[in-house]
C-alpha cells in the first residue's frame, strides 16, 4: 500500500467517491470507463466526429436496437475511431456510411441526426 497522500495515478476508491476508475455493483452490474482524447485539425472534420458522436448516442437511448440499428452504429463507430486514430475519415468508408444513412429508415427520434452525419459527410467529401 502506498504511503499518505500517494496513490500512485490508479483508481482510489472511498466510502461515497469513486475517482481514476470504474466499478460495478450488483448480479447485473457493468462498468464501463472510456477515455477519448482526439486532435482533429479540419473543422470539418471535427464537425463530422461531433455529429456521429451525437448519432450514436441517439441510437443507445432506444429502448431496443434493430439489426439496421445495430450495423448503423458498428458503422458509425468504425468512422469514429478512424477520425479519432488519423484525423480525418477514409473516403470509402464514407461513402459505405452515406450510403447506410440515405437507406436508413430511422425513426423520427433520430432522423434530425442522420440528416446532420449526412450533410457533415457532403462537407468532407464534396
Amino acid at each position: 500500500m502506498s504511503g499518505d497522500g500517494d496513490n500512485g495515478g490508479g483508481a482510489h476508491v472511498q466510502i461515497g467517491s469513486i475517482t481514476g476508475g470504474s466499478q460495478a455493483f450488483g448480479a447485473h452490474g457493468r462498468a464501463v470507463s472510456t477515455n477519448q482524447t482526439v486532435v482533429v485539425s479540419d473543422p470539418r472534420q471535427q464537425h463530422l466526429l461531433t455529429q456521429v458522436r451525437a448519432l450514436r448516442g441517439e441510437l443507445h437511448q432506444a429502448a431496443e436496437l434493430t439489426a439496421d440499428d445495430e450495423a448503423l452504429d458498428a458503422e458509425l463507430g468504425e468512422v469514429e475511431r478512424e477520425i479519432g486514430r488519423a484525423g480525418h475519415g477514409d473516403s470509402g468508408l464514407l461513402g459505405r456510411l452515406r450510403a447506410r444513412l440515405e437507406q436508413y429508415g430511422a425513426a423520427a427520434a433520430t432522423a434530425a441526426s442522420v440528416t446532420a452525419v449526412l450533410q457533415a459527410i457532403a462537407q468532407v467529401t464534396g
